[in-house]
């Protein structure tokens, strides 16, 4: 992911912020969104491979 790190730092030398590309930004957000989605969704019921594809199929889907 990361190929270099750009930081600003404060008088005394202490890293305050980092400067990202915006690319690895928006790569960082996205895992974000996905981490929320698995936490939000992991105490749903879990289902089978083969009952999704039928549910699919059943409402023209797939």
């Amino acid at each position: 992911m990361a190929k270099r790190e750009d930081y600003i730092i404060d008088k005394n030398g202490r890293k305050k912020a980092v400067i990202l590309d915006i690319v690895e930004y928006e790569e960082l957000l996205e895992d974000i969104e996905s981490l929320a989605l698995i936490a939000d969704t992991k105490d749903e019921p879990k289902r089978s491979f083969e009952e999704i594809k039928t549910r699919l199929r059943a409402s023209g889907r797939l």
